[in-house]
């Protein structure tokens, strides 16, 4: 069996194609490098530098590799950018799904799982979001990757694949310091970025309902999702969901860590002391989104293994501006 990996040269989807290469399985990415690093790419694996809107390169890589299964995780995922540019964010997240569903129909793929996020759950009112939690999205991100899940079950449905949707929360972390998150858009690297500038880390509200006045969020090792992904895969093949069948799950660690929190860990782990600068609340932030990980543990046999401690200081072995950020303040 044969998994095309798209986006695998990606943050993310290099650290699913690893995964799932160093569980023996054969993988061929497909990435347009437009944030995509090849070198992160595992040796010996294909690499087909395309974009999922290339309809007939996605028919000559599952034709020429036999690929018999897709893992999506090519996409846009800016929120604040979506806001800015809906159309582009349609374009590449829904019409580049559509594409690849097409291909994967016309190829006889037969599982296919897809890299979908808790921003298709908005600003839910409670302790902690299930699956069943109502989704309605804030941003145009979190509606195509809610639009994104209605395609690939109604073409499950139509035509007979079994499909998995995983709900990820907040990534951070890397394997490996060449994997590392590169990208400035999330809280982590936004507060290394800081460092290394030689500033204090920003908190973007410090008045939520929560016990420290900042927002509360569940954060996810980026190897335990690659497992994830790789369990997926696995209960795919191993026949969990039937043929038309979908399987749709969390995939967090069901624990709540405020930013005030994980500032208070980066501190520790890099050894700089600052005192945040808090600014005013991003539109759109709800308070608290923890997820709730019993159905991932229960249909997939998958928990998230590793602590936030891991996540910042594996994260900061791998940020780039490591070397040049200035010296620790002493405690």
């Amino acid at each position: 069996m044969t998994y095309l990996v798209t986006g695998g040269a990606g943050y993310i989807g290099a650290h699913v194609a690893h995964a799932m290469v160093r569980a023996g399985q054969r993988v061929v990415v497909l990435d347009d490098l437009s944030t995509g690093l090849e070198r992160r790419v595992p040796p010996g694996v294909p690499m087909v530098p395309a974009s999922v809107l290339d309809r007939a390169a996605l028919d000559a890589v599952i034709a020429d590799h036999g690929v018999t299964g897709i893992v999506h995780l090519a996409a846009k995922k800016q929120v604040g950018e979506s806001v800015e540019v809906p159309l582009r964010y349609y374009h590449e997240n829904v019409h580049g799904l559509r594409v690849l569903l097409e291909a994967a129909v016309a190829g006889g793929v037969g599982e296919f799982v897809f890299s979908s996020s808790a921003a298709v759950y908005g600003m839910p009112d409670v302790e902690t979001v299930t699956e069943d939690t109502p989704c309605v999205p804030l941003s145009p991100y979190g509606e195509t990757k809610l639009a994104g899940e209605w395609l690939v079950r109604a073409t499950a449905r139509a035509h007979g694949l079994r499909t998995a949707c995983l709900r990820y929360f907040n990534v951070a972390g890397a394997a490996a310091p060449e994997l590392a998150d590169t990208g400035v858009f999330n809280l982590v690297p936004m507060a290394f970025e800081r460092l290394t500038e030689g500033g204090a880390p920003r908190v973007f509200g410090a008045d939520y309902p929560t016990p420290d006045g900042t927002c509360v969020r569940d954060y996810i090792h980026v190897t335990d999702l690659a497992d994830a992904h790789l369990a997926a895969a696995r209960a795919l093949s191993a026949g969990q969901v039937k043929p038309g069948g979908d399987l749709t799950v969390n995939i967090g660690r069901g624990e709540g860590v405020s930013v005030r929190e994980m500032l208070d860990v980066i501190a520790e782990v890099t050894g700089h002391v600052f005192t945040p600068e808090v600014t005013a609340r991003r539109p759109g932030d709800p308070a608290r989104v923890v997820a709730s990980a019993e159905r991932a543990e229960r249909e997939l046999g998958w928990t998230a293994r590793r602590g936030v401690r891991e996540m910042v200081t594996s994260a900061w072995e791998g940020w780039p501006g490591r070397e040049a950020a200035p010296a620790p303040v002493a405690r």
